[in-house]
């Protein structure tokens, strides 16, 4: 089955466009009007130009308010139907899509409209060219494909066929499962999208909220599942309206969609092989296990405060490796690498963004399966030089030029604590730690055009579901975060989409030049305990208003002894119907990076969100002024 895509989808001009798109591993495109008009070449120029590209021609459109007219209006119609089936005969395509009409003189009936596309389909003939027929969510009297398969029978017709579009079926909740009763060589092209589930005007929903299946709610797979019910083996296609990307990177939206495509037609063979035209050889997608390890890259200038910052939390100096400046940190399951040395990917990453997270270890059922399903979702592979006794542990690129490891069940790479670093002396090891268990969850900061990108690339690659976006409030403007998590909730991860480098998180980026991890919470057992053990070895908590304990005992029910403990070692609490999490904050650090320590009681599954606004306004009060440039 052949991939596709719009040119309407992406952001810039038709020649920058089709670069990315041929990039991306597309096998066609859909040839927008609009584009091809703005573009100097003629029609015979850029049709060789894409297939210079590696591309096929799949669809041209859109052809616009045709049926139902009358006199002269009908003629009219005709003769540009005429002209564009001369322009496709240049271009080198046979296809093209005519929407439903919206004409004010548009006359309704199925039979006036059949005999339309009949004779239009007879047109179409002579210039050896098809003609697809789509139902706009919003015709004026076609507005179901139902109805659009009824013509297209009656015009009976073998040049006149039907277009699907996901977006026009699921919005108007008509029932996918409805497709099976059109053949599957009447269907002459699928159009694909998704789209957040908002009540709005339909048109308006549509040419400004769409985007990749697997980025919004609609059921798209159900859709596809139906597509492929009926026997189509035609192209699959993306047709994307969406503010957003109009102003976005165009290579990165050329590889969200392709990745979005092959990740769709996945779930599909996976959720129904039998209706699968072809197997997609890709593994399964992965069970992440939770998190091995997190490594700071860093320098020894820069080092000596986060070691501090460690100690105090309870985390001790457990390994150093064979032949680098690299150090392991440990504490339960936790397991944090300071690397200082002056070479590889990490120098490289402090150089360009200074102190910070560069990479994170996944434990993962297969590390290969991992990798390989990756690069099938077009995710590039990281290698770096090994140095002497070091493993090769496969590993991808993720956000912000950061680097994920992958520690696989099915091997020994597990044994690379054994194999590239020494123990400490064992006397050392006695010491205890705070009663911090497991990394419960890592938030990474991005602009917020970002965030569907890298929220397809987890649910593409991990066996991972998302939660719904939560508007967090900082006082300097919006943030939007996203929690994405294994069903088991080993592994969490909360990327969080800025739009202003003013708030806390767009801080972040501005100062360290790219997205990145901005904080790792590790999760307890008492949190009250750690927080005075913690305490006691000198660590600082984020201070909190008085204010905010006046309004949480306003909200809520808490012993008076419990909520003075609460004030006393700054830990905030949130509470719903599935349990209670408590949370502290270390002050900010490095470029604004910080800790967090949580307990969760019940099951609670959120990250305490009515407490954001409040620990952001409490830590930018340790941040540089507003107006004060960077040193």
């Amino acid at each position: 089955m052949k991939t596709s895509i719009a040119t309407v989808s992406i952001s810039g001009n038709l020649r920058e466009k089709l670069t990315a798109i041929a990039a991306a591993g597309f096998d066609g495109i859909e040839i927008f009007e609009q584009d091809f008009i703005a573009d100097p070449g003629s029609p015979r120029d850029i049709g060789n130009m894409i297939r210079d590209m590696g591309l096929d021609i799949t669809l041209f459109q859109p052809f616009r308010d045709f049926e139902g007219l009358t006199g002269a209006q009908r003629v009219k119609a005709f003769d540009r139907a005429r002209r564009k089936f001369d322009l496709m005969n240049q271009l080198g395509t046979d296809l093209i899509l005519v929407c439903s009409s919206l004409h004010t003189d548009a006359l309704g009936g199925i039979d006036r409209l059949a005999q339309d596309f009949h004779d239009l389909g007879d047109l179409a003939a002579q210039f050896d060219v098809r003609v697809g027929y789509e139902a706009l969510a919003w015709g004026k009297h076609i507005n179901d494909h139902r109805d659009v398969w009824e013509i297209v029978r009656r015009a009976d017709h073998q040049n006149v066929g039907v277009i699907l579009d996901s977006f026009h079926t699921l919005a108007r909740k008509i029932d996918p499962n409805s497709i099976q009763s059109i053949p599957g060589d009447k269907i002459f092209f699928v159009q694909l999208a998704d789209a957040p589930r908002i009540d709005m005007d339909l048109l308006y929903w549509s040419r400004h909220f769409r985007n990749m299946p697997g980025e919004g709610d609609l059921d798209v797979t159900g859709f596809m599942r139906a597509i492929c019910a009926t026997g189509y083996a035609g192209p699959i296609s993306l047709e994307i309206f969406n503010d957003q990307f109009r102003g976005g990177n165009t290579k990165l939206l050329a590889q969200d969609g392709y990745r979005s495509l092959i990740n769709l037609m996945d779930q599909v063979y996976r959720s129904a092989p039998a209706l699968a035209p072809t197997p997609i050889p890709l593994p399964k997608p992965s069970h992440v296990d939770g998190i091995e390890f997190i490594e700071f890259a860093t320098a020894e200038n820069d080092a000596q405060n986060l070691r501090q910052t460690l100690a105090a939390m309870g985390f001790r100096h457990v390994a150093n490796h064979i032949t680098k400046d690299v150090a392991v940190w440990q504490q339960g399951h936790i397991r944090i690498i300071l690397n200082t040395d002056r070479g590889g990917f990490a120098h490289s990453s402090y150089l360009a963004h200074g102190t910070g997270i560069c990479d994170i270890g996944l434990r993962v059922e297969n590390a290969a399966d991992t990798v390989a399903r990756a690069n099938a979702m077009g995710t590039a592979t990281f290698e770096q030089e090994l140095g002497q006794g070091e493993l090769r542990i496969p590993a991808i690129r993720g956000v912000g030029g950061s680097v994920m490891h992958f520690i696989g069940r099915d091997n020994d790479l597990s044994r690379v604590w054994d194999i590239e670093f020494k123990p400490l002396d064992p006397d050392h090891m006695s010491e205890t730690g705070t009663g911090l268990t497991t990394v419960d969850h890592i938030a990474e900061t991005m602009n917020y055009d970002e965030m569907l990108s890298w929220s397809l690339f987890y649910r593409a690659i991990f066996d991972m579901e998302k939660t719904p976006l939560v508007d967090v409030i900082d006082p300097d403007g919006l943030v939007r975060s996203q929690a994405i998590a294994d069903p088991n909730r080993t592994t969490r991860i909360t990327p969080t989409g800025a739009e202003t480098h003013r708030t806390l998180a767009g801080h972040l980026l501005a100062d360290s030049f790219s997205g990145a991890v901005q904080h790792v919470a590790f999760a307890c057992d008492d949190i009250f305990a750690t927080a005075r053990d913690m305490q006691s070895r000198g660590f600082e908590t984020l201070p909190m208003s008085s204010n905010y304990y006046d309004d949480l005992a306003s909200r809520f029910d808490i012993a008076p002894d419990v909520l003075t403990q609460m004030q006393t070692l700054n830990i905030l609490m949130d509470r719903d119907d599935a349990g209670t999490l408590f949370q502290f904050y270390s002050k900010p650090f490095g470029r604004g990076m910080f800790f967090e320590v949580v307990q969760r009681t019940g099951t609670y599954d959120g990250y305490g969100a009515p407490n954001a606004p409040f620990r952001i306004a409490a830590q930018k009060r340790f941040m540089r002024s507003k107006g004060i440039p960077k040193l």
